[in-house]
């Protein structure tokens, strides 16, 4: 991985539907779907490994090891969303930990935390 190519602050930003596998009605009990927490969560770390995967090298991609966020409001399925993250350090240089949130078109956060991921060889070995 070349040694600057990782700095913190940058940024990216993904929009999505809230629909399909991102939803939940909670087993029936709502009565309506809303974005999940897993869905949430997914969207976030999607984000963050699109944003470095250009970034890291070749043969070298990032898994997720660490994850803790809040699910603070709703987002009613059909809405839209964005999710957003930013890269805030970078440790021993295969350690990235990364700001992130969901918010809801109407500017509503949705969800807030951190995010840490890991470099990895990926040879397919």
């Amino acid at each position: 991985m070349p040694p600057d190519a990782l700095v913190p602050g940058i940024e990216a930003t993904q929009e999505f539907v809230v629909e399909g596998q991102l939803v939940t009605d909670v087993g029936g009990t709502l009565g309506f779907s809303v974005l999940s927490t897993p869905g949430m969560i997914a969207m976030m770390e999607r984000t963050a490994a699109m944003l470095v995967y250009p970034l890291v090298g070749e043969g070298k991609a990032t898994v997720g090891f660490e994850v803790c966020v809040r699910h603070v409001a709703g987002a009613a399925a059909g809405s839209r969303c964005l999710a957003r993250v930013r890269l805030s350090d970078v440790l021993e240089a295969r350690k990235l930990r990364f700001a992130v949130e969901v918010v809801h078109e109407d500017g509503r956060t949705i969800g807030v935390g951190t995010h840490e991921r890991r470099v990895i060889d990926a040879g397919g070995n």
